[in-house]
């Protein structure tokens, strides 16, 4: 009902994210095939850029803020529907903020609807530089990726 109850109000919103997540999926997949399905730092890279493309489409066809509040309850209520470990929900919701707040960022310098894939994977991809390794629900690695040690 939940799920409904956000996604029937913004059916094309809806389809877009659904849109969103088979190409992050797929990229982080294709780059990282070892660690973007479990709670390495594929997986950071994957939902960062699950949540910039998200924005990416949605700011198309609407705002920038609308956008980012569905966005955020999207991937939110992923995480509530599909729970994990303490630990491993913290570093999705944590890295989901990182790729809004990434896509926010870049948004001054670009208009929304020139955005491409392309802006997000290579700046992700050199934030995996500098990742952190969560360890306790009490690290604060704010504008960096994380990720779990296996």
């Amino acid at each position: 009902m939940r799920l409904l109850s956000l996604v029937l109000p913004h059916p094309l919103f809806a389809i877009l994210s659904f849109h969103a997540t088979v190409k992050a999926f797929t990229i982080a997949q294709t780059k990282f095939p070892a660690t973007a399905s479990n709670n390495g730092i594929g997986n950071a890279f994957r939902h960062a850029l699950w949540c910039c493309f998200i924005m990416m489409y949605c700011c198309k066809v609407s705002s920038p803020e609308k956008a980012l509040d569905f966005c955020k309850r999207m991937t939110d209520l992923h995480e509530e529907l599909f729970p994990n470990k303490p630990l491993e929900t913290k570093m999705d919701l944590h890295n989901n903020k990182l790729g809004m707040d990434y896509f926010m960022e870049l948004l001054p310098g670009i208009h929304r609807q020139f955005f491409e894939k392309s802006f997000f994977v290579d700046g992700l991809v050199k934030k995996m530089n500098d990742a952190k390794v969560l360890k306790n629900l009490d690290d604060d690695f704010e504008g960096y990726l994380v990720y779990l040690e296996e």
